[in-house]
């Protein structure tokens, strides 16, 4: 998930060495698509609906914990799993509410996130936010591009 990338600078001569320094930079890869989805139905409900309406198979999994607070404390959010054999895809689906806050804190109007990571056409893709949105019970799902999002290091597990 993480790009190690070296730099080496030369610095002045001390005597007659060279003396180098080496910084280490770290590219956050963020494989993976993003859907925003705002539905006030508990996450539990909007899985059996997107299970039946789309022919997935999510199932609960342990809570993902995060550590919003530096130490503090974990915060859990609620999280599904579901993986697509035929293409080795894999969907979960998180609550962006969690127990000590949200997720993405700049996006506190979105209730739950989809998260894609693996290959999916842009067709498919396609097919999916259109039959989300047909779920009557969700305001909206929209795709969000990761690299815009300021904490997107709180989607890296």
């Amino acid at each position: 998930m993480h790009k190690a990338v070296w730099f080496v600078f030369l610095c002045p001569i001390k005597g007659n060495t060279i003396l180098n320094k080496k910084v280490l930079k770290f590219e956050i890869d963020l494989d993976f698509v993003l859907i925003a989805i705002t539905s006030s139905l508990k996450d539990y409900r909007l899985c059996f609906l997107i299970n039946r309406a789309l022919n997935f198979n999510f199932a609960k999994a342990d809570d993902l914990q995060v550590d919003l607070l530096q130490g503090k404390h974990l915060t859990y959010f609620s999280f599904y799993k579901y993986q697509r054999e035929d293409s080795d895809t894999d969907f979960f689906f998180i609550s962006n509410k969690g127990t000590e806050g949200y997720l993405i804190p700049e996006m506190n109007k979105t209730d739950y996130l989809l998260m894609i990571k693996n290959y999916i056409d842009e067709n498919d893709l396609d097919s999916l936010i259109t039959g989300l949105n047909r779920i009557p019970d969700i305001v909206a799902a929209v795709k969000v591009d990761p690299k815009k999002i300021k904490s997107r290091e709180n989607l890296l597990f």
